[in-house]
């Protein structure tokens, strides 16, 4: 952002310097952060923030998590009457003809289920939570107990981002480590960095 654009006192110089693959920067403090500002180069005149520097990103009026959106990635939510199951070591977790798929660019599509038709029983509260520029942040992350504990494997967005909003309340697993049926047909586990 241009250095003008920034608050008086925000900003503390150091009286450092770190160089860039685009230039030499000052290093600054900002808040419980880190900041850098160039002086020369294409850069000349602009502040650059840590994500951690602030305690909030904002595009527009919506709150922006862990980094900002990727104008070429799309995340969609479509409402889905598809008989969708979800198993592992031979015990339901979910059965439901309506889910919500979440299909998220370089990822597998997500199925989100109704609360009412999740077997949490089998579930076991964690006390992990993330955040996602595209859905918001968690507000819930269950473990699978089997004959084992298989942990975080199902989440749900209680407030997700405005355009996720009908995944709202309704709980997801990780198909890669979950035995996934669709309409009667057994899903390949799919293989991601996340798997």
């Amino acid at each position: 952002m241009p250095a003008g654009d920034v608050a008086a006192g925000v900003l503390a110089d150091t009286g450092e310097t770190r160089t860039f693959p685009h230039g030499e920067a000052r290093v600054l403090t900002a808040g419980s952060g880190t900041a850098w500002q160039y002086d020369e180069g294409l850069l000349a005149g602009l502040v650059r923030f840590e994500w951690e520097a602030v305690d909030s990103w904002f595009e527009e009026d919506e709150e922006v998590f862990v980094h900002p959106r990727n104008p070429y990635a799309r995340v969609d939510a479509i409402k889905s009457s598809r008989h969708v199951q979800v198993s592992l070591d031979g015990i339901s977790l979910a059965d439901s003809t309506s889910t919500v798929i979440v299909y998220e660019t370089g990822l597998p599509p997500r199925y989100y289920f109704p609360r009412t038709t999740v077997a949490f029983e089998h579930l076991e509260p964690s006390q992990t939570r993330t955040a996602c520029p595209y859905k918001g942040r968690t507000t819930g992350y269950w473990s699978v107990r089997t004959d084992s504990l298989h942990p975080d494997l199902a989440w749900c967005y209680d407030f997700p981002t405005a355009p996720l909003l009908p995944v709202a309340g309704h709980v997801a697993f990780f198909n890669e480590k979950v035995d996934l049926t669709v309409d009667g047909v057994t899903v390949d586990r799919p293989v991601t960095p996340f798997s």
